[in-house]
């Protein structure tokens, strides 16, 4: 096969031509063409060597036989045979080299697929970055029907219509971008964007975000080990989905006058959705290389102790609430720590934002809060101050609880005494008006009436009575 080798430290590769198949070792070929698999590729070369992974390596002799000086397994004798001891020792061997991947037994900066990138018909050209529309893109030429897109080596999305992937999170940072057919003719091809400009030693290190007290959120990061001295940081937000960006209003510097800290106030502006802080560098010595993390607000919130806003208690009963800021969360979890008398405290977690305690007692009691969504990752939120409970006989009422109830047996009364009177009060101020008779129906209003028979041939007789009336005698 013209331009196949298999030599120490390297695998087996193509010709020029692209003619022969790349095999992997031991299993003859994968039946990938010298595409675009570039000796500065790793996106590729990684993909390849997962592939040449999968097969077994019994059969032929291969470059694992070649690095550790295995017997011709097609026969032959690779060099004198060796003591039975030394064999043993050499099937400890084999087994440890069949238990480790090719791409671990290959010198990390040697070069495993020295592939000629010369192929004459692609079935992809022209692999670019749009980043104002945040997508990969590609001129598609051969007949594939599925494309897998790759961001440093992990597989992200599968191309839409073939032609693009949608990269909606862009890094700033220089990144490797690969796509891979996955159906149809084998090919591989990578680019880097954005080119790495400066030294990467020089970006911000340790940027950490974190929103607290409410209202606030705060960045941190650290002067980079290699950057000059005339550095200066600059930091803002972008969310993810509009894309609207917000820069640092307050920097905090370090004894140098180097910006290390910004704080935003006022959180309540922004978005809870992804965003992106991005530290920006700037030098007249060099080019200084960014740096960036992103995250949900909500996710990073450092909830405040729930502040206690009402409690009492008597012998049978005892109540606490209590109330926990956010602009970002509104479902919160509890942990309660309660202590009576001199047992020992224990803990229980709950989700409604108070306590009821029947036959109470004497007893002390925390509380601490924490998202309720990420519960299962982000920590608890700091104890609340100790609230100690003295629920013996007689106890009162709280003032405010007594001031309530008197406001409300007043209101109560007096809208009682307004539902009595209102009919009376009503008639005074508004005398109903007189019922009219309807002329133009003959009918009362009132609709007390009496059907006359005209034929009815029976006579009611009145008795008439004479009166005199004598004159004065």
């Amino acid at each position: 096969m013209d331009g196949l080798a298999s030599v120490p430290g390297h695998l087996p590769v193509t010709s020029s031509s692209g003619s022969d198949p790349l095999p992997c070792p031991g299993k003859g070929s994968l039946g990938l063409p010298s595409t675009q698999f570039g000796k500065k590729d790793p996106e590729c070369r990684l993909l390849v060597s997962n592939l040449c992974e999968s097969w077994h390596f019994w059969g032929t002799r291969s470059v694992l036989g070649n690095l550790v000086g295995a017997p011709d397994l097609d026969g032959g004798a690779a060099g004198a045979r060796p003591p039975v001891g030394a064999a043993l020792a050499m099937a400890f061997i084999w087994l440890a080299v069949f238990l480790v991947p090719v791409s671990g037994l290959l010198p990390p900066d040697h070069d495993p697929y020295p592939i000629d990138i010369s192929d004459p018909d692609p079935p992809i050209k022209n692999l670019r970055m749009e980043p104002e529309r945040k997508r990969l893109t590609w001129d598609l030429h051969g007949n594939v029907s599925e494309i897998m897109c790759f961001i440093n080596s992990k597989a992200f999305t599968k191309a839409q219509k073939r032609t693009y992937c949608s990269i909606p999170d862009l890094s700033c940072q220089a990144t490797n971008y690969s796509i891979k057919v996955t159906k149809g003719q084998p090919f591989c091809t990578w680019i880097q964007y954005p080119s790495q400009e400066g030294n990467p030693r020089a970006a911000a290190e340790n940027l950490t975000c974190w929103v607290h007290d409410v209202d606030f959120l705060t960045c941190s990061w650290a002067v980079g080990r290699e950057a000059p001295r005339d550095v200066q940081y600059s930091l803002y937000l972008e969310n993810l989905d509009s894309y609207e960006k917000w820069p640092c209003s307050q920097y905090r510097a370090d004894e140098q006058g180097t910006n290390v800290q910004c704080r935003f106030h006022n959180i309540s502006v922004l978005s809870k959705d992804q965003t992106r802080f991005l530290v920006n560098g700037t030098s007249s010595v060099s080019k200084i290389p960014c740096s960036e993390t992103s995250d949900r607000l909500d996710k990073i919130e450092v909830l405040d102790a729930p502040n206690i806003t009402s409690k009492w208690c008597n012998q049978s009963y005892s109540f606490m609430r209590w109330q926990v800021r956010s602009h970002l969360n509104d479902d919160f979890k509890y942990e309660l720590q309660i202590q009576k008398g001199t047992e020992l405290p224990y803990k229980e977690e709950i989700y409604k934002a108070f306590l009821e305690m029947n036959n109470p007692g004497t007893y002390t009691v925390q509380v601490r809060a924490r998202d309720a969504t990420f519960s299962h990752y982000k920590p608890w939120g700091p104890w609340s101050v100790p609230q100690h409970f003295v629920c013996e006989e007689g106890a009162r009422l709280p003032v405010w609880l007594t001031s309530l109830l008197i406001a409300l047996g007043t209101l109560l009364a007096v809208g009682l005494v307004l539902r009595f009177c209102r009919f009376s009060v009503m008639q005074k101020l508004f005398p109903p008006i007189p019922h009219m008779k309807d002329h133009i129906n003959g009918k009362l209003q009132n609709g007390r009436t009496m059907t006359w028979d005209p034929d009815q041939d029976s006579q009611e007789e009145c008795p008439v009575s004479e009166v005199q009336v004598l004159g004065e005698t």
